[in-house]
């Protein structure tokens, strides 16, 4: 891949806020990028997660923004806040940041143990009294929660992009996966899974994200037909 694969890409997405595009989640960035980081900042934030970035999330951060207009909802821009930085956005809070040099563990729940918890969900019809089986419900609940959304499964990947409805995308930033995109829709009951592309092979974050851009530009054409 060209090491100028980012050129002008800041420019393109100006262009769509001139057009006034309004594809799906533009309300949330309305096609506003965060201004770039400089070296050092980039240096800064790789030593406060101690790890380095994916090499093109890292080019980015330099030659396009760090953050704002993305896929869906936008990309979850980086800050620094009271001297540390951060990714912020509608689920950033759930990236463990002293847990980003960790391998990303491309794996589900123990299945075992969630099978075990589904087998001991409280039943209200066995409970005479509406408070008991709120209080053993919320205890059982707590458990199931515990293994669901484990920080484990994360460890080592960012949230960068939400979807709506709960539903989120992640950046590996460490081991053999790193630099690709992750699915997550836990809230539906959905284990994360790789982003795929047509051909079922995993998207980076480039592809991501240059994606969605030229999507983004062929329903602004003037050229492009009707919907029907």
């Amino acid at each position: 891949m060209s090491d100028r694969i980012w050129d002008g890409v800041r420019e393109r997405v100006a262009a769509l806020g001139r057009a006034n595009s309004s594809i799906f989640g533009m309300q949330g960035h309305r096609f506003e990028l965060e201004p770039v980081l400089s070296p050092g900042e980039v240096a800064e934030l790789e030593a406060q997660i101690g790890t380095s970035l994916p090499a093109d999330y890292r080019a980015f951060l330099l030659e396009v923004g760090a953050g704002g207009a993305g896929p869906s909802y936008g990309l979850f821009p980086v800050r620094r806040v009271d001297g540390r930085w951060r990714w912020d956005g509608d689920g950033a809070d759930l990236t463990e940041l002293g847990r980003l040099a960790e391998p990303f563990p491309a794996r589900g729940p123990d299945r075992e143990l969630l099978t075990a918890l589904r087998a001991e969900e409280p039943d209200e019809d066995e409970f005479d009294d509406e408070d008991e089986f709120d209080l053993v419900y919320e205890a059982w609940d707590e458990r199931y929660t515990a293994v669901w959304w484990s920080d484990d499964l994360t460890a080592g990947a960012a949230a960068i992009c939400h979807l709506g409805c709960a539903m989120r995308q992640w950046l590996v930033i460490t081991g053999p996966h790193g630099g690709r995109i992750w699915s997550d829709d836990r809230v539906d009951g959905a284990e994360m899974t790789p982003l795929l592309d047509s051909s079922g092979a995993p998207v980076t974050f480039t592809r991501w994200y240059l994606n969605w851009l030229d999507e983004a530009e062929r329903l602004t054409s003037p050229e492009r037909e009707p919907a029907t």
